[in-house]
Order: structure tokens, then C-alpha cells, then sequence
């Protein structure tokens, strides 16, 4: 299960990216990958179209795992974990402070 959603604003703690933050764009549970804004570059060759006259080579961000980034909660990097509230909600928490990060 994958803790990261998107438009969360995460921070790469390992790999070639390291330190580096951004807002998670797409999230793909099957391969527990997520893109990130501004991460994780690779160019791509592409053939002239109807969206694209000119072609040549576009650089945009590839999917990094989910296990190489982590959550920035109060502009700190944090374990995130589910719990349930009295009011039987399914919400996220931070496991280091303990506080909901959202209430769904």
C-alpha cells in the first residue's frame, strides 16, 4: 500500500536525486512508483506529430520508488502510517509527531 498520494510535496532520501524536493504529479500503485516534480530526468526521442511539428529530444520526469522518497510534514521528512479516529475516518498521521496530516 502506497502512503504517498498525489500533489503531496516530497523529499528524495536516496539515489541520484538525493535532498532534492518536490510535488508528487502521478502516482502508479501497481509498480509502487510516483512521479515527482522536477526529479528523476530522462530524455526522450520523439518523432514529428500533430502535438509535436518539430520533434527532437524532450527531457521529462521518469517514476522513482516510492521506497527512495518521503513525506515532507511540517517541512520535515517523515514515516507516514493509518490510523482510525473516533469517528470511524480512515486518516494519515505522521509517525514521528503523531499528528493527522489530512482528515479525508
Amino acid at each position: 500500500m502506497i502512503r504517498i498520494r498525489k500533489n503531496d510535496m516530497v523529499k528524495v532520501i536516496s539515489g541520484n536525486y538525493k535532498g532534492k524536493t518536490g510535488r508528487v504529479l502521478k502516482v502508479y500503485l501497481d509498480t509502487d512508483r510516483v512521479i515527482v516534480e522536477g526529479v528523476n530526468f530522462i530524455k526522450r526521442h520523439t518523432r514529428p506529430s500533430q502535438n509535436n511539428q518539430q520533434g527532437g529530444i524532450v527531457e521529462k520526469e521518469a517514476p522513482i520508488h516510492v521506497s527512495n522518497i518521503a513525506l515532507l510534514f511540517n517541512n520535515k521528512p517523515t514515516k507516514v502510517g493509518y490510523k482510525t479516529l473516533k469517528d470511524g475516518k480512515k486518516v494519515r498521521y505522521s509517525k514521528e509527531s503523531g499528528e493527522v496530516i489530512d482528515a479525508n
